[in-house]
């Protein structure tokens, strides 16, 4: 079974419409994860989806604020979202790929919290409310059964900049929300609690620049690239070889009124797997 998967941060799907028609256009992803969508389920555009051709339409909405959509060619069912730190908000949507060749493979769609601005829980809750997230998502994972067996998909903003390639300089981001050293240790402790494979850097080797995220703040973010890597594809060991292509769709950040982040683009073969 092949298909195509793009992961995106749109801050804002009704803004946005037209950005994802043009995505939709050139890429022709077959599922669609959206985080930040910004409304509520009762808001969401569906009727504009269904004429790119996404029939199967999943949502955790929330009206102004966070919010992730997955929507597909593919059959998919409901499993379940999680509120992984009892704030409420909607941060989680997992489906299931129906095909049988899909052998129960699940879809993990998340929007993990940006934490503010100050890398200090004592006095930035925002920070704490990230971490809390974070190390549920562990727990979490560290309670799975039959490791070696589960078949999933994890992507999203996750919020964090792990390796000292994912962004512009390690030594002036060392004490910025997103590639903090306590950020990047629950990261990996989260990875590491189900074996994650970082898909991106499967295909792109990680002594090289990858960036998915770049400030509005910067009058030129190409010529600057200032960016970093928030936005990530991982899979369960069960799919470790399944990625077969992988592509930041970074031309997306020059389209008029755009996201701050670029989606990412990954072909997967669930043949034999």
């Amino acid at each position: 079974m092949k298909f195509s998967l793009a992961t995106w941060n749109i801050n804002s799907v009704r803004m946005r419409l037209d950005h994802i028609k043009r995505l939709v256009e050139a890429h022709n992803p077959d599922i669609l994860c959206l985080q930040e969508i910004k409304c509520a389920n009762g808001s969401f555009p569906i009727e504009h989806f269904q004429k790119l051709g996404y029939n199967h339409i999943e949502l955790n909405g929330q009206k102004a604020y966070h919010g992730v959509a997955t929507l597909s060619r593919l059959p998919i069912e409901r499993v379940e979202t999680r509120d992984f730190n009892g704030t409420g908000e909607a941060r989680h949507l997992a489906v299931r790929l129906s095909a049988p060749e899909a052998n129960g493979t699940v879809v993990h769609n998340f929007y993990v919290p940006a934490g503010g601005d100050v890398p200090d829980e004592k006095v930035n809750p925002k920070f704490g409310q990230k971490l809390k997230f974070l190390s549920a998502m562990k727990q979490w994972c560290s309670d799975q059964d039959n490791k070696s067996a589960n078949r999933a998909i994890l992507v999203g903003d996750l919020n964090v900049a792990p390796l000292e390639s994912d962004v512009w300089s390690h030594k002036q981001l060392l004490k910025v929300v997103s590639h903090t050293p306590v950020e990047v240790e629950h990261l990996e402790a989260l990875r590491n609690a189900h074996d994650w494979t970082d898909v991106m850097r499967e295909h792109i080797p990680p002594e090289e620049k990858l960036f998915t995220w770049w400030s509005y703040r910067a009058r030129n973010w190409r010529d600057s690239n200032r960016g970093r890597r928030l936005d990530h594809i991982w899979v369960t060991p069960a799919l470790k070889s399944s990625s077969v292509s992988l592509r930041v769709i970074d031309e997306a950040r020059d389209w008029e009124k755009p996201s701050d982040h670029a989606p990412v683009l990954a072909g997967f073969d669930l043949n034999g797997r």
